[in-house]
């Protein structure tokens, strides 16, 4: 069965900070670059030795405060680093927002008791041909929704944008990964402009992080 995210578990410090390293952060994720090295030390003396080990150190507010004192960190970092690092594990979204797919499919789907981009994922990714004769939903609705949650599982990608991305011949989160930047950027705006898949405009840069981000789908 293939996972929808990464596994935090085996994704140790080293991994998490040549991703940081690597990514064009945003302006208000800069300061986690200060010292990084020692603060990636300074977690592994704490005990610290996944990404799933730090997410659970930062749930709330009290084991936040807990790893601070351990580590030495300050607590103001280790909310930035918090958010960044769930930024990872984007939010399932919901089926209901792909309002082009056949409603009557989404309905029986949420009988069966799927209804976001997650569940449909882990449920297709056991037997999709099963679920649609159990469900009663149209293959071709399946594939939209499947192309669709697989892409949504990329940080920042909405339903809407999924779209574009598929109107610009990309397919999945694994071809995404393997994009032209420059060439995916005029393929989707060019989609947009055409059918109007979604508002505002997306800039190169913003489309380099997306393919950034799509080579750590699993």
């Amino acid at each position: 069965m293939s996972s929808y995210y990464l596994d935090e578990n085996s994704t140790d410090l080293d991994a998490l900070q040549s991703r940081l390293e690597t990514t064009d952060l945003i302006p208000s994720q800069l300061p986690l670059m200060v010292s990084i090295t020692d603060k990636m030390n300074a977690l592994r003396s704490a005990g610290i030795a996944s990404l799933g080990d730090l997410r659970r150190a930062l749930k709330d507010s009290k084991p936040l405060k807990v790893l601070s004192e351990k580590s030495g960190i300050d607590p103001e970092y280790l909310k930035l680093l918090r958010r960044t690092v769930n930024g990872f594990f984007p939010k399932p979204r919901s089926l209901k927002e792909m309002d082009w797919v056949d409603q009557n499919a989404i309905a029986r789907l949420k009988n069966a008791g799927i209804t976001n981009t997650r569940q449909f994922f882990d449920a297709t990714s056991v037997n999709g041909k099963e679920l649609a004769k159990d469900v009663g939903v149209d293959g071709k609705d399946m594939q939209k929704l499947a192309v669709i949650s697989d892409l949504c599982r990329v940080r920042w990608v909405s339903p809407s944008f999924a779209r574009g991305i598929v109107a610009a011949g990309i397919n999945s989160a694994s071809a995404l990964a393997e994009a032209d930047p420059e060439a995916l950027c005029q393929a989707i705006a060019d989609a947009n402009r055409n059918a109007d898949f979604y508002q505002g405009k997306v800039g190169l840069r913003d489309i380099r992080r997306l393919v950034a981000a799509a080579a750590y789908v699993p």
